[in-house]
């Protein structure tokens, strides 16, 4: 029972101290994500201010594998060079090992302070920022009792038969150590947690610094990993940058494994202690790797450009385009990308509508199955944009941002069942009329392609009342439903006169024109709904469309 109590304290602390760096990198992103964003394009002007942005970026958000998958985004939009990403990336390694250094310091007096304060600034405060400022002052302090935890619960392993045996297994094996350091990093995705873990190890004396030196390199490789295999396998771009530092990580740490004796024998010079000194080590090994590697990265640059070759690729129109997974964290900028890839779901949907007057009108089988397969890639974006904000929606959203992400998910659910109404529907209708040779009446296909004109021209007005939130548009569209009504019930009449009168055209396509209209109706139906969220928040919608009235209700005489 002591083997699992210990374990599971071990296994409790390192989960605390994964949760504590997460708090405070959710924290900082989400309080000055965008901020952050712009200060990453601000110091790209050469690869030394690259180099000191990257360093400041990681010293706050305290984990390269957050920079890295930043970065890497920003290469794959083209809004970063790979050469000055590279820059920021040195800098970056070396940023990470400033919280290290500051976490290796007996700090555990300060954990109880910061967390009463993080949570004091959290519950009193309405303002979001604040709330996110607070949230990073509770994982510093969870951070803290984490390690103090972890130091704590550790001590018994010294005398535990089975751990003695697998670190006695490691002692001389410093490759496999590597390996297996490396695993762990890439599993949890942070190098900084890893490294506290082998500092607290050392400390409690359950390891040798120099099996935690090479424990240390695992870290550091380990940490590349995770955000070059993060990355899709078709966005080249994106691969790059993580595969360059991942690199300059391995081969910095095949160079420095052989000559660990010495290095320990340094280092020792400069602080004996254990956890110290394994520190120092991690960044000895990033400030190494950016005076080699600095003046080198055009070379590397070069060199994952010809091992991540660019490959010709058919554009995929199911493919979005806008929602950046880097920015989840921040709900503001992530709703943002969730509106623009709508927007473009919008336009497809709307390229839908104008080619189906063509299907009927031409009998054109090509324009048929362009919009088969566009309503494909509708689906595609339809089930990217919900899985993206459902993402969202895992993190805190304020009042505005729930509302707004309501908004954005139920117009994304009605486009695509807009696509499907047209997929579905209207293309099954035009290829019975192309099937049986139809024809539509010139006074029918006339009044088809205004009533199309008018779902057209609404399909427009719902996306700008979409993006803008203007009450006016939004009136301006819930009054077309109204006005579409009756012009579905005018066209009704006018086709009934021309049956009455026996036009041989009107009485082949019959179902077919009224099903037409009555599928384009739906269409606006779904479309208009947009309007009603902005107008029910300002408070001008009614409860009821029915009229009021004096006369009471006339009760079935059957009844009692």
């Amino acid at each position: 029972m002591q083997g699992i109590d210990t374990i599971l304290n071990v296994l409790g602390s390192v989960c605390l101290l994964l949760w504590g760096v997460r708090m405070v990198r959710t924290g900082l992103t989400r309080a000055f994500g965008a901020t952050l964003r712009r200060a990453i394009g601000a110091c790209s002007r050469n690869r030394f201010s690259a180099f000191a942005g990257g360093m400041l970026l990681t010293g706050i958000l305290q984990s390269s594998t957050a920079t890295a998958l930043l970065l890497a985004s920003f290469a794959g939009r083209g809004l970063i060079s790979l050469s000055i990403g590279l820059a920021v990336m040195l800098g970056a390694n070396v940023g990470t090992t400033l919280t290290a250094q500051i976490l290796s310091f007996p700090l555990g007096w300060i954990s109880p302070l910061m967390i009463a304060a993080g949570v004091i600034a959290f519950l009193s405060n309405s303002s979001d920022r604040a709330r996110h400022l607070g949230r990073v002052a509770i994982g510093l302090g969870l951070m803290l009792l984490s390690l103090h935890l972890l130091e704590a619960a550790a001590l018994p392993l010294r005398n535990a038969p089975a751990f003695v045996a697998v670190l006695a297994g490691l002692q001389d094996e410093y490759v496999m150590a590597v390996l297996v350091a490396a695993a762990a990093t890439w599993f949890i995705h942070s190098s900084l947690s890893t490294v506290l873990l082998v500092m607290s190890f050392a400390t409690s004396g359950i390891i040798d610094p120099k099996l935690g030196m090479a424990m240390v390199i695992g870290a550091n490789i380990g940490g590349a990993i995770a955000p070059y295999f993060d990355q899709a396998a078709t966005d080249k771009e994106a691969r790059r940058l993580p595969l360059g530092n991942l690199i300059t990580r391995v081969l910095v740490g095949l160079a420095l494994l052989p000559f660990l004796g010495q290095l320990h024998h340094w280092l020792m010079m400069l602080d004996p202690a254990p956890g110290r000194l394994l520190v120092n080590f991690h960044t000895a090994f990033s400030v190494v790797a950016a005076i080699v590697f600095l003046p080198l990265i055009d070379p590397v640059a070069a060199l994952c450009r010809r091992l991540v070759p660019d490959r010709p690729q058919a554009d995929d129109p199911g493919k979005p385009r806008n929602l950046d997974p880097n920015v989840l964290d921040t709900p503001a900028e992530a709703l943002a990308c969730a509106m623009r890839e709508t927007l473009n779901l919008g336009d497809k949907v709307a390229d839908m509508l104008r080619q189906t007057m063509d299907v009927f009108e031409r009998n054109d089988a090509r324009a048929m199955k362009s919009i088969e397969a566009a309503d494909d890639a509708v689906d595609s974006l339809y089930e990217a944009i919900k899985l993206y904000l459902i993402q969202t929606s895992r993190t805190e959203l304020g009042e505005e941002d729930g509302r707004r992400y309501v908004e954005i998910l139920t117009f994304v659910t009605n486009l695509e069942h807009a696509g499907d109404i047209i997929d579905k529907n209207l293309m099954e209708l035009a290829a019975k009329k192309i099937r049986n040779r139809y024809a539509f009446s010139a006074e029918g296909t006339a009044e088809l392609r205004a009533f199309h004109a008018r779902v057209l021209d609404n399909l427009r007005l719902a996306l700008n009342v979409f993006t803008t939130r203007d009450i006016t548009l939004a009136r301006r569209l819930v009054a077309e439903k109204t006005a579409m009504r009756e012009a579905e019930a005018r066209a009704a009449d006018s086709h009934y006169a021309r049956l009455r009168e026996g036009r041989p055209e009107s009485i082949e396509t019959s179902s077919i024109h009224m099903d037409v209209v009555r599928d384009l109706k739906r269409i606006n139906g779904h479309l208009a709904t947009v309007a009603y969220p902005i107008l029910e928040a300002a408070g001008e919608l009614a409860e009821t469309r029915l009229k009021t009235t004096d006369q009471p209700l006339i009760r079935n005489p059957l009844g009692s």
